[in-house]
């Protein structure tokens, strides 16, 4: 007898309400990750329009750092939620055992997107104190890093490849 049927024996209804449980933990680490990248993609955005302003244009400026600050801020409410959910989904399905080599790959890949997600908070203290000396073109290269970093992770969960 397996683990799971052994804790079902136990308890009547525990692995069906596990297995509902885990399916909710899914929907919102899902949920959570796309509303954290919706942040990510766009936020680098800003920081093209910032780059590309002239120095006398101050309204403008001051308006393109608040639209940056408020969505750095949310950018943490779902970014946080990912990485719990995600940690939590791994450790209640897929254990530590063999076949989960695609996750450890992922969990390398989803620690990038934290450290992008840093760079974008240390990007904005700098633009904040006028220290910016990054180009426009430059800010539309750095936008593009997200874009292979999440095509990586869904592959590696699609595919689970190793």
């Amino acid at each position: 007898m397996t683990a799971k049927g052994f804790i079902a024996r136990l308890r009547p209804g525990f692995f069906l309400y596990t297995v509902v449980t885990m399916q909710w933990v899914k929907i919102f680490h899902i949920f959570s990750v796309i509303s954290w990248f919706a942040g990510i993609f766009y936020l680098p955005r800003i920081y093209v329009n910032l780059a590309m302003l002239a120095p006398e244009a101050h309204a403008e400026r001051e308006r393109l750092i608040m639209m940056s600050r408020k969505l750095l801020k949310f950018m943490w409410f779902p970014a946080v939620p990912s990485v719990v959910l995600g940690f939590w989904y791994w450790f209640e399905v897929w254990g530590f055992g063999p076949g989960t080599a695609w996750l450890h790959a992922k969990t390398f890949f989803v620690f990038l997107i934290v450290l992008y997600h840093y760079a974008c908070a240390r990007i904005l203290k700098q633009f904040e104190a006028g220290t910016n000396r990054r180009s426009h073109v430059w800010f539309r290269w750095f936008n593009e890093i997200p874009v292979p970093l999440l095509l990586i992770v869904v592959a590696l969960v699609v595919l689970k490849p190793f």
